[in-house]
């Protein structure tokens, strides 16, 4: 039986890390503005975003259509130049290409050649990361087993189901064993089993010691599988935190045994006592993913240019 006890509770610093954790990605007040044929702004993609990723961590951004996901990412690689303020990524300048060796990259939509079979596409990566022949062949076979289409190894991409692409594309992501993996929208076009092998797959890079940024429209694949979460509204960052904190209701205090009476049911925490109730364990229910980033794109709207107090 389990039993709600609602009542005020303080709400806690969800975003703090242990203390050393050195940041992967570090960004410091990074604008980016699109502009028209005459050089003048036309949209602010990003506003003042400042945020780090810390080593070994996954992370989840979100935010709806046109928040600045994919700027961000684009930014990140280097194949956009920020309007102002500063990246760093792996120690180096998002502008030093060099880093982009230590980087896999899943992009929403894998552009493959079509008429390449998987080991042949993988080689073909490979071949641009200048991988020896036997570190290619070694890395092909390894990768076509971790994303399970080694039954279909020879046949062309264009055989190919849209789930399979997409296993096929984060194979080549990972093809130099990189150790900053960015992920945008890694379950599109799965089916269940495939979406939790994806996620599976996820939380093994992360226990090698890989760090993942990963944007999705799929909350309850992020809440599975990410450590904290920055949420995104018309460019800026509105919510960042741990997502075990993120979620918890922070007005209301959750009470819960497995031995829990009726009777002790209507009576405070000294009373349960009374009733020899050992194993009671108080902390703060929680909500969904989804419930969160809801409310924050809501009071965005609501309240626009304030960051959202969680």
């Amino acid at each position: 039986m389990s039993t709600d006890v609602a009542s005020p509770t303080a709400a806690k610093d969800s975003s703090s890390l242990p203390a050393g954790n050195e940041p992967v990605i570090s960004i410091r007040n990074l604008s980016k503005d699109y502009r028209d044929f005459w050089g003048r702004p036309k949209v602010k993609a990003l506003k003042s975003l400042t945020m780090e990723v810390r080593k070994g961590e996954v992370f989840g951004l979100l935010g709806p259509n046109g928040s600045g996901k994919t700027t961000t990412m684009k930014l990140l690689l280097g194949l956009l130049f920020p309007t102002e303020g500063e990246i760093s990524i792996l120690g180096k300048p998002a502008t030093d290409v060099s880093k982009n060796e230590r980087i896999g990259y899943l992009p929403e939509e894998s552009y493959l050649y079509r008429f390449l079979n998987a080991e042949e596409t993988l080689d073909f990566y490979g071949r641009l990361f200048r991988l020896p022949a036997d570190v290619r062949k070694q890395r092909t076979n390894e990768l076509l087993e971790l994303v399970k289409v080694s039954h279909a190894r020879k046949r062309q991409l264009k055989e190919y189901s849209k789930g399979m692409t997409r296993r096929i594309g984060l194979a080549q992501a990972l093809i130099n064993d990189p150790e900053l993996i960015l992920l945008d929208e890694p379950t599109s076009g799965l089916d269940p089993l495939g979406n939790r092998d994806m996620k599976d797959l996820i939380i093994k890079l992360k226990e090698q010691g890989k760090t993942i940024v990963m944007c999705s429209h799929l909350l309850a694949d992020v809440q599975d599988v990410c450590d904290r979460i920055a949420i995104l509204y018309g460019g800026e960052l509105k919510v960042m935190g741990r997502v075990d904190e993120l979620v918890k209701e922070q007005d209301a205090t959750q009470i819960r045994s497995s031995k829990l009476s009726e009777a002790a049911a209507s009576e405070v925490l000294d009373v349960l006592k009374k009733h020899g109730v050992t194993d009671v364990q108080i902390d703060q229910p929680t909500s969904s993913l989804e419930e969160l980033f809801l409310r924050t794109v809501q009071e965005s709207r609501e309240r626009p240019g304030r960051r959202i107090s969680v």
